[in-house]
């Protein structure tokens, strides 16, 4: 290939790789090329693609109902919608595939020319039996994975599917695996996704969920008490009601009903993850878990337990714990972990949420790393081993209320982590070190009745992330602030700060400043010495009404928030801010002009000008915004016109001009074929398809 090729533009396409070899072998380096050819790569594999160094690596969306109903129909009908007869079962088939073009074609093919009687037998077999060809496809990568690699991705078929990333992680690494390179892989092989705009959750298509639960069940498809995981609520309770146990069984995933005998547990000697749930009966409250079944129901090589709506006082004295490595309890009335102290030296984490407990003892858990104690009322006292405590890295005290000191904190020799919310005490809380070799990294402290920060705080020098959101009593900083020199990220929003400290720029390694909602009257001008600063919020500050001058002295800004502000000048040395890619000015009504230069903004993806009912027109530079995205001037009442050059703008995906006074668009707005114009009216001078 590098010799054959070598001097000629080509379009070389290889599809479905899966080692890098294949790449070495076929596209091995860039010059073996003439400059202009475009190499085309597809594989289930990322890391195949990372390895090889390719410079832009997209994921293949799925495709939309309007496509897959397409592609089906060409399949099974030969043409491009459904026969009448057959569209909601048209419909069915398209859900059931979820975007996979090799599903839609194969039962496409499978379902030409059947009728009615046999589409409907079909797709009721689907509910119960995977597709087969799709199976024999999609379980190319998992055979593809290393032996701990597949464990990992069936428990999240299985069990751990929709849970938050970091959670999983720990279920996990509680039964021994090593999860966080286990889930990249899976990822990379597009086995799973991670939802990062929904609280970092693992997704996964329900055809290769499919094919992790068929995997499980298909050794024995007749007898689940030999699977190594149970899921399937009605095959858990015959298992645990007929008392089919064995030590076949790893994990458990149920839920509390009438019909659940916990006592079938006590076979499944070797069973590690135990995950119950006592919310899904409506009668919440019921007694459906009797005491003396909890007795028999915790093996002692349980690894990780987690049980919503524990129904007693302390968890039993039979279970020894010996093997336990995380619990967690929500809404519970326990009070005590024991009746008697009893010490769990593997417990690495310990989550109490929402119950009754009264007292907490580290010294029994000597390698505890993580402890949420959050929504415990009664929580009184927190004891802590004399000497300290060595191993606890992250501590979560929210809403405690009757803990009347939190001094214990300073005890914590590795607190890494400390989060701290609704604090009804009016003084900063006694946990700050006398010595500044704190190894403290992030402190949240919100929504909290404190007037002012300890001076002590500079003894937290290693911190890097502080958030004080929503202490409405707080006004201002202290000195001490300036030690804090590996701060990264301060957010103070909805708080009562007035004023920020004067030389602010001490704080050199700040990235993110959010003063949401703040009284903040003015930003010094030392804030503009801040050079790693990426984010600067300033949402709702309406007393602030100037900015500094030198704002293009922040040289790394990429987010500019003064929505809502009462600023009256957008100071021009903004258009010197390179990075900028994010400029909000929302509700800034008494704003009546934008910087001449605006266009030299060579970063920017999205301007907000909605709500700026004094703007009147747009300075004719914006048009040289060559990576602009988003225009929104929704309720700029005073604007008539867009400049003439807007439609040179090839990046504009959304320009909303509802209720402006816009009456046409600039003719060459018609080549943009991605535009999505909102709020225009019907009375559009170009031949345009306005999407309302």
């Amino acid at each position: 290939m590098k010799i054959r090729l070598r001097g000629k533009k080509v379009l070389l396409v290889l599809d479905d790789v899966d080692h890098i070899s294949q790449l070495e072998a076929l596209a091995g380096e860039s010059n073996w090329f003439k400059p202009g050819s475009r190499i085309i790569i597809t594989t289930r594999d990322e890391q195949v693609l990372i390895a090889h160094r390719v410079s832009l690596i997209r994921d293949v969306d799925l495709l939309s109902d309007e496509e897959a109903i397409r592609l089906f129909s060409r399949h099974t009908f030969g043409k491009d919608i459904p026969t009448k007869k057959f569209e909601r079962q048209s419909l069915e088939v398209v859900r059931y595939a979820a975007g996979l073009p090799l599903t839609i074609k194969v039962l496409g093919s499978s379902l030409c020319g059947k009728d009615e009687t046999e589409w409907t037998d079909a797709l009721e077999r689907l509910k119960t039996i995977p597709l087969k060809e799709t199976l024999k496809i999609l379980q190319l990568s998992y055979e593809s994975l290393e032996d701990d690699h597949k464990e990992i991705f069936l428990d999240v078929a299985c069990l751990l599917k929709d849970w938050n990333k970091d959670n999983a992680v720990r279920v996990l690494e509680s039964c021994g695996v090593h999860a966080i390179n286990g889930l990249r892989v899976l990822q990379q092989k597009s086995l799973i996704t991670i939802d990062y705009e929904n609280w970092n959750r693992i997704r996964m298509h329900h055809h290769i969920e499919e094919m992790g639960k068929y995997i499980v069940r298909y050794p024995h498809l007749d007898d689940p008490s030999k699977h190594i995981r149970l899921w399937v609520q009605e095959e858990i309770e015959d298992v645990l009601a007929n008392d089919l146990g064995t030590e076949a069984t790893r994990c458990i995933g149920l839920k509390i009903t009438p019909e659940i005998v916990l006592e079938g547990l006590r076979n499944m000697k070797k069973l590690r993850c135990l995950i119950i749930d006592y919310r899904f009966y409506n009668n919440y409250s019921a007694d459906y878990v009797k005491i003396d079944e909890v007795l028999e129901c915790f093996p002692n090589s349980l690894r990780y337990l987690y049980w919503c709506g524990y129904p007693h006082t302390c968890l039993p004295e039979t279970f020894r714990a010996n093997n336990l490595v995380a619990l967690k309890i929500h809404n519970s009335t326990i009070e005590k972990l024991w009746e008697a102290g009893k010490v769990m030296k593997k417990l690495k984490t310990l989550v109490m949420q929402v119950t009754k407990l009264r007292t907490c003892d580290l010294g029994l858990m000597p390698n505890l790393e993580r402890l949420h104690l959050t929504e415990c009322v009664d929580l009184a006292e927190v004891r802590v081993p004399v000497g300290g405590h060595k191993t606890l890295v992250d501590l979560n005290m929210s809403n405690c209320k009757s803990m009347k000191s939190l001094s214990f904190i300073r005890q914590l020799e590795s607190l890494e982590v400390l989060e701290i919310l609704k604090l009804e005490h009016r003084e900063f809380p006694d946990i700050i070190p006398q010595h500044s070799n704190s190894g403290l990294l992030q402190l949240k402290i919100v929504d909290s009745d404190i007037e002012e920060v300890a001076t002590s705080i500079g003894n937290f020098r290693k911190l890097v992330y502080l958030n004080l959101n929503g202490s409405k009593h707080l006004k201002s900083l202290p000195i001490s602030f300036y030690s804090l020199q590996h701060l990264r990220t301060l957010t103070l929003q909805h708080s009562g700060i007035e004023e920020l400290l004067e030389d602010l720029g001490q704080l050199e390694c700040l990235e993110m400043l959010d003063l949401r909602y703040t009284h903040i009257k003015q930003l010094p001008d030392s804030i503009c010495t801040l050079k790693n600063l990426k984010t600067l919020l300033l949402h709702g500050c309406k007393l602030l009404e100037k900015c500094p001058q030198d704002l293009c002295q922040l040289e790394s800004l990429e987010v500019l928030d003064l929505s809502w502000c009462k600023i009256r000048d957008i100071p021009s040395s903004i258009c010197r801010s390179k990075h900028l890619k994010t400029l909000l000015l929302k509700g800034c009504d008494v704003l009546d002009k934008l910087p001449e230069y605006l266009g030299q903004l060579e970063s920017l993806e999205e301007l907000v000008l909605k709500r700026c009912y004094n703007i009147r027109e747009l300075p004719s530079s914006i048009c040289m915004l060559k990576r602009l995205k988003i225009l929104d001037l929704e309720f700029c009442h005073e604007l008539k016109n867009l400049p003439e050059e807007l439609g040179d703008i090839e990046s504009l995906r959304e320009l909303n001009v509802r209720w402006t006074n816009i009456r046409r668009l600039p003719h060459r707005i018609s080549l943009l074929k991605d535009l999505n114009i909102v709020g225009f009216g019907e009375e559009v001078d170009v031949g345009l398809n306005s999407r309302l």
